[in-house]
């Protein structure tokens, strides 16, 4: 039951990030593209990397 919670949060977080990448008008399509087939692929660690290190400079 912990593991499906766990699941879900990911799947959450996970297209809560991709949104907020394709909310950035600075990015070009392929980097918004790339970084969200990267940021779903990686779950936990994708979403970490993004929000850690991505989000704040772009």
């Amino acid at each position: 039951m912990l593991t499906t919670l766990i699941y879900i949060l990911g799947i959450v977080a996970a297209v809560w990030c991709v949104l907020d990448i394709f909310k950035h008008n600075k990015l070009e399509p392929l980097y918004k593209i790339l970084l969200s087939i990267a940021v779903l692929a990686f779950s936990w660690v994708g979403l970490a990397v993004y929000y850690f290190l991505i989000r704040n400079k772009i």
